[in-house]
Order: structure tokens, then sequence, then C-alpha cells
């Protein structure tokens, strides 16, 4: 074997030794023959050293800084305070021609009170042509009753679900009961909140509902109905399993404690029953349509956009949050008796868990992360909340930060009073007011915002502003320690990616109730201009699909479909 890797045989004149010695190569060579011979030998140790130096090429500036760039990344997970900077740095330490595309656009100035692709998205959630009509009643399998769980958007959750069920089950499902013995105590039925008839005759198609069951089936059977409760995120495969063949048996299944009982990722037909259920049939009673009406436009009438604010700062959920917001002793012993109305509740580090951004953000804290984001102390805002943890003096600091600062007890004044007794009713005004607001703002991720988060994008990604809590709360713990403009810069920083945009999350991952991308399609634009020329109900989950091709068609050598991806934004 010749050296360099070759099957040439060496010239009997010369002997070369290769051998390394701590990563060196020396090369001895000696030479006993013509001149031939010595020129053969000298250009093999040419050829041997150039390999050599081809194999050490020494390390790239770029690919330096971006090993640094990449540990800072990492860094910045934790702290919070390194990721605001890199713009800095890479301008500086990076060739521009090495700084990609996305590290472009990641730094465009954002448009506070509304995305640009406001109008390039919108909600398609039209039966499919081979999306047959619901089985007639008399040809069901049976009669399914839904006692849904908890607040009136955890319960909106129930309900969607439960349509999609019967549609699964091939049953006629019965008007959902709401429940009355969660915290609220709200007596409210299913009709004080939602207009009933509505719901029943816009879902015809999808499923047979009906408000009752029928007398003559209750005194045939010789048992009641059957209950019982399914796991969390069943399949349909698991509702075919256990919940049909007793259906069958019985005819009459009650289904309990009905709050995310259904699989988050089902077949695309569903989804899309999932979003006419939640965004066109459950509409509101007309005298809750009415009131929150009149409040939306004494907002506008005082200016033409305001903010919404929903702020989940109760004692109990507090208490259950496990962290700690400087109220001392007395916080500490009242949030400690309220956390033992949980038995399995674990002992939880109060500085950890906001560490992990797992601690609402106060209501001052959200004045400063919305000043800092560019809102000025004059923009309006509508602040939707229960009972403020701490009351008025709570509430103080984002009253100065934002003195236009309205809510519903304020605008709607002695016609509430008839609802103050219902807090799903009052819960409804507020969803109605925080869904016609231009920018929806919250302070944690309960079930009303994942609810309305999901509508805003399903109506056009309206501006929809999610606290990144683990970056921001790192920000706040040290805001005394550098100055406004920094923090602002860095509160930016760490809300790109939380702002309600359209690429924020992939299909298929998130809360489909907060992400239902299987609902969601885009407009083609004209190549001559910006105008609307033709629109397609292409999801965004499909979408993702046909992208996913179209990379894997690239690798195997394909054309790229470039008529597609014009109208694509970055992702």
């Amino acid at each position: 074997m010749g050296v360099g890797g070759t099957n040439q045989p060496l010239p009997e004149s010369g002997l070369v030794n290769a051998t390394t010695m701590n990563g060196n190569v020396n090369v001895n060579i000696s030479i006993n023959g013509s001149n031939t011979d010595d020129q053969n030998l000298l250009k093999l140790q040419k050829h041997h050293v150039s390999c050599w130096r081809s194999q050490r090429k020494p390390l790239s500036w770029s690919f330096v800084c971006g090993i640094m760039l990449f540990a800072l990344g990492l860094i910045s997970l934790f702290t919070g305070h390194v990721v605001s900077d890199l713009e800095y740095y890479s301008q500086r330490l990076i060739k521009p021609h090495l700084i990609t595309k996305w590290a472009a656009s990641s730094h465009e100035p954002i448009n506070i009170w509304k995305s640009k692709y406001i109008d390039a998205y919108y909600g398609c959630s039209r039966r499919g042509r081979h999306f047959r009509s619901a089985v007639p009643q008399r040809f069901s399998n049976g009669y399914l009753l839904i006692a849904t769980s908890g607040g009136l958007n955890q319960q909106r959750t129930g309900i969607t679900d439960a349509v999609v069920v019967a549609r699964i089950l091939n049953a006629t499902l019965v008007v959902p009961s709401l429940d009355h013995n969660s915290y609220w105590k709200d007596e409210s039925d299913f009709a004080d909140i939602f207009d009933v008839d509505w719901f029943i005759s816009s879902l015809a198609k999808d499923v047979k509902i009906v408000k009752r069951v029928p007398d003559k089936i209750m005194r045939s059977m010789e048992k009641p109905p059957y209950t019982m409760r399914v796991p969390r995120k069943s399949t349909p495969e698991d509702y075919l399993e256990l919940v049909l063949p007793i259906l069958l048996r019985r005819r009459v299944v009650q289904l309990y404690k009905f709050d995310y009982r259904l699989a988050n990722d089902l077949d695309s037909e569903l989804q899309k029953l999932r979003c006419r259920v939640n965004y066109h049939a459950l509409r509101f009673t007309k005298p809750i349509q009415e009131l929150s009406s009149k409040v939306v436009v004494k907002m506008r009438e005082m200016s033409k956009r305001f903010i919404a604010v929903h702020l989940r700062f109760e004692p109990d959920m507090l208490a259950f949050s496990g962290c700690y917001y400087g109220g001392g002793e007395k916080e500490i012993n009242e949030l400690r008796e309220i956390r033992k109305r949980w038995d399995t509740l674990p002992d939880l580090s109060p500085l950890e868990e906001r560490k992990r951004g797992k601690c609402p953000l106060t209501p001052e804290e959200v004045g400063l992360m919305l000043r800092a984001l560019g809102y000025k102390n004059d923009t309006y805002l509508y602040v939707a909340s229960g009972e403020i943890y701490g009351g008025e003096a709570t509430l103080q600091p984002l009253r100065e930060l934002f003195p236009n600062f309205r809510t519903k007890e304020i605008l709607a004044g002695e016609e509430l009073n008839s609802l103050m007794p219902f807090s799903s009713r009052l819960a409804a005004i507020d969803y109605i007011v925080c869904d016609e607001s231009d920018v929806f703002v919250t302070n944690n991720n309960g079930n009303m915002v994942k609810i309305l988060a999901g509508r805003r994008r399903y109506m056009g990604h309206k501006r929809t502003i999610k606290p990144n809590a683990k970056r921001l709360s790192a920000l706040f713990m040290s805001r005394d320690t550098m100055d406004w403009r920094t923090f602002a810069k860095k509160v930016k920083s760490a809300q790109r990616g939380f702002m309600g945009e359209p690429d924020e999350m992939k299909p298929g991952r998130g809360e489909f109730h907060e992400f239902p991308a299987a609902c969601i399609c885009r407009r083609r634009t004209s190549r001559s201009n910006s105008s609307i020329s033709e629109e397609f109900d292409i999801s965004e989950s499909e979408r993702w699909r046909r992208l996913n091709n179209t990379a894997i068609a690239e690798k195997l050598g394909s054309p790229k479909d470039s008529e597609d991806d014009e109208f694509l934004p970055r992702l």
C-alpha cells in the first residue's frame, strides 16, 4: 500500500517512513537511486504533505462566532437577558453576508396594533363534500347526555367536543347541561347563556341535537341512564371501544365531568366540526349580546382602538400556582390556607416557579410589559377580571400606567345588576368585549385565554399578546438594575413569537382550541397587485404538509412549486 492511500508501489531505490507523533506527521525519506527516482520521491513527498495540510484547515472565524452565539442562546433560556443583545454582536462579529434571512426578519419592528398578515388568513370550517349528513334521530345509536365541568370557557370546550363525540358515535346529542357546582356556583342553564335554537339548527347537518330525551324512550328504559367518565384526551377509537357498546345496549348514556375528554389531534373534518361549533353555533343569547355591544360602543366612542386585558389574579388561582407576590407573611399565610383545599398539591418553591415562568404576571407587570412594547399611557384599557387578590391596592400600579382604565362595571352601570349573581353571564360579556378589542392581552394561560386566542386566530389573527413569562420573570426581577430603554428593548425581544402571529406554532402542536390550524386558510394575492384575487380553502395544517412535501421533493431534485411559495409568510 502506498502513501496517501494509493496502491502504487514505492520505487525500489527509495524508502519512505511516515509516523504520527502528537498529531504531527514526520516524513523520513531515504534516497539511493537515480535522479528520476529522486524526482518521483519528491513528488510523492509534496503530494503527501499537501494531503496532510488539506486535512488540517484552520477553523473559520465565522464558525467560532457561530458557536459562541449558540452558547449565548442556550444561556438566554435561563437568564432572559442575552438574546436581546445578539443583534449587536452578530453585526460586529459575523460578516454581513453570513447573517441569515431569518435573523434579519426576526428583528423587523413589530406593529403593536395588528399583524401585517391580518388580511392574508380567514376562517375556513365548511363541511367537506364527502362529509356525510347526520344520521336521522330514529336511526341513531342512542342518546348522549353530557354534563360539562368548570367555568364558562372550560364548559365551552366540553360542549364543542360533545358535538364531535356524538358525531363519532352516530348518536343523538341532548343539549349539554352546565356545571352548577364548580367554584363559581352559577345556576345558569345552557339556554340562559347560549341561543339554544340556533345551536340546534346550525348543526343540523352534522349532528342531530334535541333538548331532552323523548318521553317514550325514557319510559321504555328498564334502568336509569348509564353514567360514566371517559379518560382525558380519549381518541375516537377509545369512544368506539368504551362507550358505543354501552350506548347500543342501554340507549342512553351520560358522560360527566366532560372537559378536555377528546384528543387534540383528530381527522381534519372533525377538527372543522369543532370550529363550526365553537365559532359559529355557540352564539350568546340576545340580552348578553345587546349589553356587550353597548359596552363595546362606549369603548369605541372614547377611542378608535383599545386593548382588552384579561387578569386572572384571584386568590384561589394564586394559591394553586404556589407563587409569591411580595405581600409578606400575610400573603403567605392566606394563600397557604387556601392551598389546603387541594390535598394532592406538592410543596413548591415560589422562586423556582417564577424562574420557570409558572407564575401569572401581576397587574403592574402587565402594565410594564405593555408600556415597554410601545403602548402609550393615553391608551384605553378594558380590564376583564374576577376578584383581584389585594383589591384596589393591587390594581393601582396598572391604573397609574394606564389612566384610561375601564371595566364592565364602569361602562354598563345598573344594567349589569341583574347579572351579578351569575358569573358565567358576566364572563360572557367579558368574552365578547375582549374578542372585539384591537389587542387582547393576558397574564396567564387559562381556559378563556386559549378559547379567545383560537377565535382571534380564526377571525384573521387579530393581535393577541401572551406573556413569555419565563423570559419576562428574569427581566422583572432585575429591572431596577437597567435603564428603561434597555428594559424595553429586552421586553420586545422576549415577546417575539408571543404576539399572535400566524407562524408562532407549527400545526399539530399546542392545544387545538388555541391553535385551530385545520380551520385557518390563507388567501392568495395577485402577482400584479396586493388585492385579493382568489380564495382557496387550504388550511394551515394542509399548508405545512405541502411544505414538507416540497422540501422532500427538493432533496430528490424535483422542481419547486414557486407559485405557492411566493405567498407564504416567513416561518
